[in-house]
């Protein structure tokens, strides 16, 4: 049983069941579905192009687009998604198609009334448009159950039974209530509720970077990079689990669906894996934690990057820029856990086709990396040079450069055998030499090229970036098999030309297909994004965090990640950032500048999606993992609970990030400082995941593994143990707020503590930060009030605030009336934090000089 293994056949039925919905259907249902797949697909490329200006044709404003891409989404739901597990899979029922043509028709209404629609914003709605607007959302709701599960329905029902019973909720959360009128039009006939930002964000991005990966693994990308990775590091000591970390990132960067990460690298890693010496539960674990953290990854993210950008009001660049470094940090944690994993189970090694000596595979890496940067550096400066030269001609010349490099890349592969698809079942002595592969396929990154390009050097809007890459794809799809035929001097003939053309079709379609849950779990989400802006939840869950957290930062952040987990179960990658996001987000950031800590809204952000993929692996909805264990024919809950402790690594990372924003790139002021960050940042996950494995250079002790996990964490944020030894602030009385605004020039900025009745009449003490200006002339109640907005008078040895003006920055802060401004906190110098690197590293020196001892006695025993 152990050596068993999912078949490809197998492997693709799990894809079809758990994100196609599982019905084998033939003849015209088939084509029926089918065909709904890829003229959605031809939709969203239209509206994505220049196609409907340049002809005036189909000019479609947001929400007919929305509605439009939810209609397809609905209709593919019921035709392809059976209504239960016992329901047959090889036909469509009457009841189906039913249920799909209406929830097509209350999709459309908006599209065919829109101006009626709109026109009457705000008044009274007809019994009719009431009937569409529940007939949708149930409809919705039944899609999302057969599509993504329960959970998410669940979700959505409590939010609409809280819109409606407001006024009898308890106190802390109750609000007026929604009225069906106002309901109605928030929730379906405006962009503010289904058919709001998510599915905005869906339509607009979400679908053609899906569709990018589908018609890029069409082409046979996927395969190139697991092949090219087992190649680079299948013949190290547990090879093939360090080919399934980086495999799954590099697919992961094409994959929307963590599940499709896991069974497609998972096919090929996972046997490897149990054949080098590990248990079945501990390879599904590696290949399910390597492909979730595939949706952490830029430049795709699993789709949560472009509604990152939407959210936080920044650039698509600047996310992806954030994300790469605890997106790196994280899976080299795993690639170290993978290789403490390989030490103590004494895993053989693989042969190698082709072996060098160290001093050549030294060579031949530098060498490697100098040619590449040196390639990429100098297509650089073509591409400026072309765009300097040719001026509006610079697109033409460039697409000429481009098809003659594709051409190279082709006719160059001819040297080396062409990659095929591994057979998982099939013997395996040795380890193919990594060079010729990445040669016979390096025009696979073409594409990838075209689209990092456009993101990060032209600086394009992420919809026009994906389209200049898919447009790439679309040319290496019909051209591909014709041309490596005719490099490799074999006939070329209409056939091949026939097989580029269905391939193309083939990925428009499946690119559609796995896009189905996607934009339906996006619609779902737009019922929690619409009850909380219409009743203001946001900020009733500031006071319910806050009373339970007892103003503990540190608590708060518990507090946040643990309902991160628990409303994420089950639920999508994308759609769980957006329930967690638009409940947790808004309180994460006021809490924590009431605490006086500034936290970039990013890294909150990134902080709630971290840890909503983490119920991927956390029982007893762990998807993500179960898909793992099926694949490796494992228990599915050890293999959840063994992924949920490699995946400790990745949560510690939000709680660093939150209160070290330099991970996030935030606040880097030099080279120096930078360097630090990494590499203090990269020895942290060495360290950390020694002590979480109770193994270094050998089997550590408890007091080993402890101390390795605690230094591990200081030295991602080594402030945490100076902050312990010397505070960073010192208190001053509250009166020398006075003395600092009198006659102030320039700007200050001022930290106090503040005292006062909350909404719920509980005592509460907040931090609060204050930028204070005058002009050297004004006294300390004019400038007080000029630049804070802020009264106060003395009131013994504090502060009594008496006056606020409305949306003043003191009133933002969170002061109101009566409060009282009890001290100031002055920062004070102290010595750099990563000084305590020297102390702290001497203690790994010293546990590694005892593990190196203990382990040279055991040899000589031995």
């Amino acid at each position: 049983m152990e050596n068993t293994v999912v078949k490809p056949t197998e492997h693709a039925r799990l894809i079809e069941e758990n994100d196609l919905g599982g019905r084998n259907l033939t003849g015209k249902a088939h084509l029926t579905i089918t065909g709904v797949a890829l003229l959605w697909s031809l939709y969203q490329l239209w509206i994505a192009s220049p196609f409907p200006f340049w002809f005036d044709f189909l000019i479609l404003n947001d929400t007919v687009q929305r509605s439009i891409h939810l209609a397809f989404a609905l209709a593919l739901v019921f035709l392809t998604f059976p209504a239960a597990a016992r329901s047959r899979r090889d036909q469509i029922p009457i009841t189906d198609i039913v249920l799909s043509l209406v929830a097509v028709g209350t999709c459309f209404y908006t599209v065919v009334n829109y101006e009626s629609v709109v026109l009457r914003s705000g008044g009274s709605r007809t019994q009719l448009e009431f009937f569409v607007a529940f007939a949708g959302l149930g409809l919705l709701l039944e899609a999302t159950r057969r599509a993504l599960g329960l959970p998410m329905v669940i979700i959505g029902v409590v939010f609409i039974a809280y819109a409606f019973l407001g006024p009898y909720m308890p106190e802390i959360i109750s609000h007026r209530g929604l009225s069906l009128n106002r309901f109605t039009e928030h929730m379906w006939l405006s962009t503010e509720g289904i058919f709001g930002l998510p599915l905005g964000v869906s339509s607009g991005f979400i679908f053609l970077y899906v569709l990018f990966g589908s018609l890029l693994d069409k082409a046979g990308a996927g395969n190139y990079f697991i092949q090219l990775s087992f190649g680079l590091l299948g013949h190290l000591r547990g090879g093939p689990a360090k080919a399934a970390v980086i495999s799954s990132a590099l697919t992961g960067m094409i994959s929307g669906s963590a599940i499709a990460n896991v069974v497609t690298t998972g096919t090929f890693t996972i046997p490897l894996m149990k054949r080098v010496g590990f248990s079945p539960e501990k390879a599904g674990a590696i290949e399910v934690s390597s492909s979730i953290n595939g949706q952490i990854m830029p430049p795709i993210m699993g789709a949560a990057a472009f509604l990152m950008a939407e959210f936080v009001g920044i650039s698509y660049f600047e996310v992806i820029t954030h994300a790469f470094i605890p997106a790196f940090i994280s899976y080299f944690g795993l690639y170290c856990i993978v290789h403490i994993e390989a030490l103590k189970g004494r895993m053989s090694v693989l042969e190698r086709a082709v072996t060098y000596s160290g001093t050549q595979r030294l060579m031949r890496s530098i060498l490697t990396i100098i040619l590449l940067s040196s390639l990429a550096f100098g297509l650089y400066l073509l591409f400026e040079a072309i765009g300097a030269a040719f001026g509006d001609n610079a697109l033409i010349v460039t697409v000429l450069i481009l098809a003659a490099l594709y051409l190279g890349l082709i006719f160059a592969s001819r040297r080396y055998p062409e990659i095929e698809v591994d057979d998982p079942d099939a013997p395996l002595l040795t380890v193919p030499a990594p060079l010729p592969i990445f040669l016979a396929g390096l025009f696979y990154i073409l594409p990838i090229g075209v689209l990092v390009w456009c993101l990060m050097i032209e600086r394009f809007s992420p919809a026009l970036s994906v389209s200049w890459a898919i447009l790439s794809i679309f040319v290496l799809l019909l051209t591909q098999k014709p041309l490596i035929a005719l490099a490799h001097k074999r006939p070329v003939d209409a056939a091949l030309w026939r097989e580029g053309a269905q391939d193309l079709i083939s990925g428009l379609i499946a690119g559609a297909r796995n896009m189905t849950g996607v934009a339906v779990a996006m619609a779902a989400a737009g019922i929690i994004v619409g009850v909380v802006s219409a009743t203001g939840l946001g900020l009733l869950m500031t006071e319910i965090i806050q009373t339970l957290s007892g103003g503990s930062f540190f608590l708060m952040m518990l507090l946040t990640a643990g309902m991160c987990v628990v409303l994420g179960m089950g639920l999508p990658t994308t759609a769980n950032y957006i329930v967690v996001a638009a409940i947790m987000a808004h309180p994460f950031v006021t809490l924590a500048a009431e605490q006086g800590i500034e936290v970039p809204p990013i890294a909150v952000h990134l902080f709630v999606f971290y840890f909503g993929l983490l119920s991927g692996t956390t029982p007893p909805v762990a998807i993500d993992a179960f898909a793992g264990a099926a694949v490796a024919r494992s228990d599915p809950l050890r293999t959840s609970l063994i992924a949920f402790v490699y995946g400790l690594r990745t949560a510690i990372l939000p709680f660093i990030f939150v209160l070290n924003p330099a991970l996030l790139l935030i606040g880097i002021q030099s080279a120096w400082q930078f360097a630090m960050v990494i590499g203090s940042s990269l020895i942290a996950m060495v360290i950390f995941a020694a002590g979480t494995q109770g193994y270094f250079f050998t089997r550590s002790r408890l007091w080993e593994s402890v101390t390795l996990v605690v230094i591990a964490i200081l030295l991602l944020r080594p402030a945490t143990l100076l902050d312990a030894v010397q505070p960073p602030f010192e208190s001053e009385p509250a009166q020398v707020l006075l003395q600092l605004a009198d006659g102030l020039k320039g700007e200050a900025d001022v930290r106090m503590i503040a005292e006062g009745e909350n909404l719920s009449g509980t005592i509460v003490s907040k931090t609060i930060m204050l930028t204070l200006t005058g002009d050297g002339g004004q006294s300390a109640e004019d400038v007080l009030y000029e630049s804070a907005g802020l009264g106060v008078e003395p009131e013994g040895d504090t502060l009594l605030v008496t006056d606020l003006s409305f949306d003043g920055s003191a009133q933002k802060a969170g002061l109101d009336y009566d409060w009282e401004i009890l001290t100031l906190e002055r920062s004070v110098d102290r010595i750099n934090p990563n000084w305590l690197f020297l102390p702290l590293l001497t203690i790994v020196a010293m546990i590694i000089a005892l593990q190196r001892t203990r382990a040279s006695r055991r040899i000589e025993n031995v």
